[in-house]
């Protein structure tokens, strides 16, 4: 008996990726009980990233490059250029990718089967990190989903999200309508699982990684891991910067946590904590900077 392989859009964002980004197509085109078509936004590079995706897409039918339309200036407005500009209607689920890491072979496989053998819009999973002098630790992103976390955290990196149609278009007509505004969102992971959240989708984190995380200097976000890098994201969010797009997600959302005075709140917050973040560890983290954006006397709009 045979069966029609279900088609899925991979959106892949690029930048200076030469060095990559062909292991990475290699491990998209080699997904297992999937027909992938692939569809790549550079953003103006320098190593000559866009003419060898040009000659790519060349000799592979299901490779597309988008015609340039940058400079972006970060991952998540060349996201919201392939959401917006990408015709996935069609197709029967929607994949983010980057342009650095290895997908396992069953990483698209998995997440369809989990798609539609339960109730669930939108997916996305564990991955394994590495480093070029060979360390790889696991991103345990996979705690229990809590009321809140959507409005202050991602479901985890937006390269393993897969989505639904219903949820994919839903988000991509959000994008339209609101093209100048979401300009000013700055990680388009976070705020795709806030929008499905905020709008009565379900989503699944699998505790089962599905692919290499690679990590090296260029990373825009990367992995939470290590003194430095913890230090540096207090200072983003001691700062106000995180608050702030937590204020830019909320109001482009028209949606902000039930039974919150305000948002601004950081009080309020910070006794709430374990409504907001998943893991222990990072509602700590939390109350502290609630508390300690408090005693800077940082505020945000919203």
């Amino acid at each position: 008996m045979s069966f029609e392989l279900p088609e899925v859009a991979v959106l892949l964002a690029a930048y200076n990726g030469m060095s990559w980004i062909e292991e990475q197509i290699a491990s998209i085109l080699a997904q297992t009980n999937v027909h992938v078509s692939i569809y790549i936004s550079v953003d103006p590079s320098t190593d000559g990233t866009e003419g060898w995706c040009a000659e790519y897409a060349a000799t592979h039918p299901n490779v597309t490059l988008l015609p340039s339309a940058g400079p972006f200036k970060g991952a998540a407005r060349n996201f919201f250029r392939l959401i917006r500009d990408v015709d996935f209607s069609e197709f029967d689920f929607v994949s983010f990718s980057d342009q650095d890491d290895i997908w396992y072979p069953d990483k698209l496989e998995r997440a369809v089967a989990k798609l539609r053998s339960d109730d669930v819009d939108g997916y996305s999973s564990n991955v394994v990190a590495f480093w070029p002098d060979g360390r790889r630790t696991l991103v345990d992103k996979a705690q229990p989903q809590v009321q809140w976390d959507h409005f202050f955290e991602a479901a985890g990196p937006g390269c393993t999200y897969v989505l639904k149609p219903a949820l994919a278009a839903g988000f991509k007509k959000l994008i339209v309508n609101e093209w100048e505004r979401v300009q000013d969102v700055a990680l388009h992971d976070w705020f795709c699982y806030a929008y499905a959240r905020s709008h009565g989708f379900t989503w699944f984190i699998d505790p089962v990684p599905g692919m290499d995380y690679r990590q090296h200097a260029d990373n825009q976000v990367g992995v939470n891991a290590g003194f430095s890098t913890a230090i540096a994201r207090a200072k983003k969010a001691l700062n106000g910067w995180w608050f702030a797009q937590v204020s830019i997600v909320g109001s482009l959302l028209d949606s902000h946590p039930d039974g919150a005075p305000h948002t601004s709140s950081r009080l309020w917050l910070a006794l709430n904590a374990r409504k907001c973040r998943r893991r222990r560890r990072d509602q700590i983290a939390f109350t502290l900077v609630c508390v300690g954006s408090i005693l800077a006397g940082n505020r945000f709009k919203s």
